[in-house]
């Protein structure tokens, strides 16, 4: 029952990652007809930001609740900026041209944005500490 219960907090945290990027693809789609191929590009903007304001708040020595709800803030708000003005600069000059040229311009967002978080972060792996607290029930399961 404990291995379930891993597995279903597991995918329903996984399953909500990817129901909020597809409710995203489907509201830009439907505003202004085209498919945002940066829109994933900008959740990892966010997720890089909260996990580097995270780290920073919490060295600082500021309490856990505080570190998570001001770095996940502050990260809407990073995200929000950045999604703004790639509308601002990338696809809204487009807007009256013909839809290939701003799908053009949506692919070549997307592919400056990997790169720039890829040369940015580094592409080797490097652990994170973490600093939640250890609960029994997030230890991974061993036979």
């Amino acid at each position: 029952m404990d291995y379930f219960l891993k597995l279903f907090l597991s995918g329903t945290a996984k399953g909500s990652i990817y129901a909020l990027i597809a409710l995203g693809y489907t509201m830009v789609y439907g505003i202004i007809q085209l498919i945002n191929f940066a829109h994933g590009e900008i959740y990892m903007i966010g997720g890089f930001t909260a996990l580097i304001l995270g780290g920073f708040f919490f060295s600082n020595g500021m309490p856990v609740g505080f570190v998570l709800l001001l770095s996940v803030l502050l990260s809407i708000v990073y995200a929000a900026a950045f999604g703004f003005t790639i509308e601002k600069i990338a696809y809204r000059p487009l807007r009256e041209k013909p839809r290939l040229s701003a799908l053009i311009s949506a692919i070549g967002v997307s592919i400056v944005l990997q790169n720039f978080v890829l040369l940015a972060q580094t592409e080797k792996f490097l652990p994170f500490p973490s600093y939640l607290p250890e609960f029994s029930w997030l230890q991974p399961y061993k036979e």
